[in-house]
């Protein structure tokens, strides 16, 4: 199975628009390099390509990587559809710019599924697609030879979704498995904590992209500082989230005790890397103590861009 890392920046992408921390500076300033929203494209025959979520910088990721070029004809695409691990904006505004593609699929879990009807209906005007439940039971086949399971791993509705009943299949993670080699990838960007099924999901995988969002609990409180090194209450007229509320956000910590680099510990076998890495996160910076912390743990941190075989 063909893996690439089209994207692996959270929200906003890194550098962040609005922000002139410190990452995001030597971001622009090509010290660190630049990175797009988080998305994934695979293959089990290099012909038949999925996307994992659809970011909004869909369109540069897909022009920039020649296995999902189009061609031979004029309108033939290897793109077949879209596995959509959750309902955020970032993981779903990529679709818009797929519009008119004929004859994709998209797989969601239901609550999303539901949470999507005006796109969906927007989006079929332009060529109509096929919606499935991710969740059905015994998971399913892709063109390429791959087969995929879906798993709840957490109840978080996306912000602009109000007065949602709560659910446990808001949020899902993905067990693909190449049929003719045999490769397992697990694919989960967004934890808001550990589950049991997580440690039965990477006792079988070959490789796990996982959530590596923040790598401290406190990070958004602190990452933004004024000049005299006190954490700020606002930056540029915007509050500086605390940890209470960064803890809402739906995205386990990569540090701490009940982080998920300690997790990560107990699962050695497979390839492990982290992905949807916020643009306060030090994992950012190679030369961070975090990034070596990360490494000596034997999980890696690539770049967009990145390809290997699963």
């Amino acid at each position: 199975m063909r893996v690439v890392l089209l994207g692996t920046a959270a929200g906003g992408g890194f550098p962040q628009w609005n922000c002139a921390c410190a990452l995001c500076s030597a971001a622009r300033d090509g010290t660190l390099p630049a990175r797009t929203q988080e998305c994934v494209a695979v293959s089990g025959n290099s012909r038949d390509w999925w996307l994992l979520n659809a970011s909004p910088d869909i369109r540069t990721q897909l022009t920039g990587t020649p296995a999902l070029a189009p061609g031979p004809g004029p309108r033939d695409t290897p793109v077949r559809g879209v596995l959509l691990t959750d309902a955020e904006a970032d993981h779903v505004m990529g679709l818009t710019i797929l519009r008119g593609g004929a004859g994709l699929k998209v797989y969601t879990a239901p609550p999303v599924l539901a949470t999507l009807a005006p796109l969906r209906a927007m989006l079929d005007r332009y060529a109509p697609w096929e919606w499935e439940d991710s969740l059905t039971e015994g998971g399913f086949v892709l063109a390429g030879g791959l087969v995929v399971s879906a798993h709840p791993v957490g109840p978080k509705a996306p912000k602009y979704v109000a007065g949602t009943a709560p659910d446990a299949h808001w949020v899902t993670a993905y067990r693909i498995e190449d049929l003719a080699g045999g490769g397992v990838l697990v694919y989960a960007p967004c934890l808001g904590r550990w589950a049991p099924a997580l440690d039965a999901l990477l006792s079988t995988a070959t490789c796990a992209l996982l959530d590596g969002t923040f790598y401290a609990a406190n990070e958004m409180g602190t990452a933004v500082r004024a000049p005299d090194g006190r954490p700020r209450t606002a930056f540029h007229g915007q509050a500086v989230m605390p940890a209470t509320a960064q803890a809402t956000m739906g995205h386990l910590p990569v540090s701490g005790a009940r982080g998920s680099l300690a997790a990560l510990l107990r699962h050695p076998g497979p390839r492990r890397i982290y992905t949807h890495l916020n643009n306060t996160n030090p994992l950012l910076d190679p030369a961070s103590e975090a990034h070596a912390r990360v490494t000596e743990a034997g999980v890696e941190v690539l770049p967009d861009g990145a390809e290997f075989v699963v």
